[in-house]
């Protein structure tokens, strides 16, 4: 068999240029692990991200009105840099084994256990553009509002689907109910 340019992959890319000051316990990541153990959390960020959501949006929107600021949708370009080529590789190579029980389970979890590394990685990225752009508290009209809006906001589009409107409901709904005290910036 011979082996042409086009099935061998490019591995010529030049390494991330991160901060040294990144915060990868952030109240932001302390915010996203307490909020992911709620029921209905996990179901419904995942559902919107086979949808083309980015939960790390969703978390940072989420997290920016319980702590009464809007979330503007934009993120910085090395967030986005490090979901497309760090944890979005990270996840289609876990999703590229079998998810049985078998001779490759040992390879998906390590594999799951670097992708949630690599998500706690864009989490500090997130959040150390958070603080720089600290958005100022929001004047809208209740909390439930802020919550609305900065969901929205997270869309990858600006039109928003019935299926995805009922997951934002179920988050929106998770998000007012959510315990004082555990996303304070």
């Amino acid at each position: 068999m011979s082996v042409t340019s086009a099935t061998i992959p490019d591995l010529s890319t030049s390494p991330l240029d991160l901060p040294a000051d990144l915060e990868p316990e952030s109240p932001l990541w302390r915010f996203a692990l307490v909020f992911w153990r709620l029921p209905e959390v996990p179901g419904a960020c995942l559902a919107l991200q086979k949808q083309g959501w980015s939960v790390t949006r969703i978390l940072c929107a989420a997290w920016l009105a319980l702590s009464g600021r809007a979330f503007a949708g934009v993120e910085d370009a090395t967030v986005t840099e490090w979901r497309d080529r760090v944890t979005g590789a990270l996840r289609a190579a876990r999703k590229s084994l079998p998810d049985t029980p078998c001779r490759y389970h040992q390879l998906r979890t390590g594999i799951a256990g670097l992708e949630l590394e690599a998500e706690q990685i864009e989490l500090a990225l997130a959040w150390r553009t958070l603080m720089i752009n600290n958005p100022e508290p929001s004047d809208m009209h209740g909390r439930d509002t802020l919550i609305r809006t900065n969901l929205a906001a997270a869309a990858p589009a600006s039109r928003i689907d019935y299926g995805a409107g009922l997951l934002l409901n179920t988050l929106a709904t998770v998000l007012a109910n959510f315990p004082e005290g555990d996303h304070q910036p």
